[in-house]
């Protein structure tokens, strides 16, 4: 049984690999990544209960695995309510905490970077994050050096601890009885939405734009470096998955395409680079309308992101315009899923797979997931079209890609205490210096990713 879930598990990957390179595969993967929204409501679970209860959470992706097991791969990430709440979290509202118990999250927008800090955060990003933005965004630093904040801090690292393990657990789990890979690991946000999200929110970002443009292409250019080294932390070691990049405030027409020019695609197109160099393929979430934006991916070596196309996008447009270079996803719109009919899905299977999907390098899904209103029928009539139009080959069997070559990995991370101080302050060192050395700096490299969690 081990070995036919392994061989199911190599499978799956492999075609999910060949997908995103725009290689030649036996059919159409199904993918449902997003679809644990929707899986949760399919096993008669509240966003409350599966954000608190990771049982609960695991009893409903194996409902859906087993109900829908033509599924080849599903969303990885989820959010853990105790986390958040060990630190007294400000930038979202959870439901059954703040919101009805069946309701999404909710992001808080506010300024959590004042206008002047932009100096601080580029020349000296620990002080930023330890005295001016971890105290705004986590209630329990209210009282800096007060018994709640120490104790706060120290359940904020388990809580995070904790939750590793419970996305290490499922994934395990996922994988040995299961046969299902992952679709991504680590996460690297643009740096402008860096700024734009938790940083300087909504409206700082904009009155920036016109009062300080050049504090913000200087900032952007200052994130990359520890925004690169905080996804490697966290990307798969085997680079068998890509990387998940969301792409928040670069859709039309947040930005102008004189703007997204100017502020958005300069640092993140080295932010990309340095992943994909990294030996890493990358999936992005183009959310919103980025019909004017997306042909700058093409400055990205071929074959080397996966495109979730939104329900604001044009699947068709995107297929002319960057089809050719880059592997899509996407093309049910969420108001057919949710309001239409099984006949009304299978016709637009068929149409996606005789136009968008017939040379391969393309996924059907939702826009950048399925919702999760969406009728059970309508979803299973959507794996039965794929089933039937998606087929390529009776003669290639997907195999699992060897890991690439590239060497790339964290470079000078920042750290809030260097080994050399750390080393003057133990004045000496009696035994090996290296085995105590690569612990502290392991954990120094930890503890400033944490910081940045925060961050949006």
């Amino acid at each position: 049984m081990m070995w036919e879930k392994q061989e199911l598990f190599d499978e799956r990957l492999g075609r999910y690999q060949a997908t995103i390179a725009l290689e030649a595969t036996d059919r159409m993967l199904i993918g449902a990544a997003g679809s644990n929204y929707f899986a949760e409501v399919y096993a008669g679970y509240t966003n409350q209960e599966v954000m608190y209860d990771s049982d609960k959470w695991m009893e409903a992706e194996i409902k859906f695995i087993r109900d829908f097991p033509e599924i080849d791969v599903l969303r990885s990430g989820r959010i853990w309510g105790p986390l958040f709440d060990a630190v007294d979290f400000k930038l979202y509202k959870l439901p059954g905490r703040d919101l009805p118990t069946k309701t999404q999250f909710q992001f808080v927008e506010s300024e959590r970077m004042k206008e002047d800090e932009y100096d601080l955060l580029i020349k000296n990003p620990v002080q930023f994050m330890t005295e001016r933005f971890l105290p705004r965004a986590l209630g329990i630093l209210n009282e800096p050096g007060s018994a709640r904040a120490i104790t706060g801090l120290v359940k904020g690292g388990m809580a995070y601890v904790m939750m590793g393990q419970i996305m290490r657990q499922r994934a395990i789990r996922l994988q040995t009885e299961f046969g299902m890979p992952q679709p991504m690991t680590g996460v690297m946000l643009a740096p402008f939405d860096m700024l734009a999200d938790g940083l300087r929110g909504l409206r700082g970002i904009m009155l920036d734009i016109r009062r300080r443009p050049e504090k913000i292409i200087e900032a952007c250019e200052a994130l990359i470096h520890d925004s690169v080294n905080n996804a490697l932390a966290l990307a798969d070691p085997l680079k068998r998955y890509p990387i998940f990049m969301p792409f928040h405030r670069g859709c039309h027409p947040f930005l102008s395409p004189k703007q997204f020019e100017t502020f958005y695609w300069p640092s993140l197109k080295k932010a990309m680079l340095e992943l994909i160099n990294a030996g890493y393929k990358i999936r992005a979430y183009l959310e919103g309308d980025w019909g004017p934006n997306w042909h700058y991916l093409l400055e990205l070596p071929k074959g080397s992101v996966l495109c979730d196309i939104d329900s604001q996008g044009d699947i068709f447009q995107a297929k002319k315009d960057i089809g050719h270079h880059f592997c899509l996803t996407g093309g049910m719109p969420d108001t057919l899923l949710i309001l239409g009919s099984p006949k009304e899905v299978k016709e637009r299977v068929k149409l996606l797979c005789e136009t968008v999907g017939k040379d391969g390098g393309f996924i059907i899904n939702g826009g950048c997931g399925i919702p999760y209103d969406t009728k059970p029928e309508n979803f299973r009539a959507m794996i039965d079209a794929i089933k039937e139009y998606g087929h390529y080959s009776d003669y290639i069997k997907p195999r699992v890609k060897p890991a690439p070559t590239a060497s790339r990995g964290i470079i000078n991370p920042t750290v809030v205490t260097p080994w050399e101080s750390k080393l003057a302050e133990l004045e000496g060192i009696i035994g090996d210096e290296q085995m105590i050395k690569e612990p502290w700096e392991m954990l120094e490299r930890m503890a400033y990713s944490w910081m940045w969690l925060w961050s949006w």
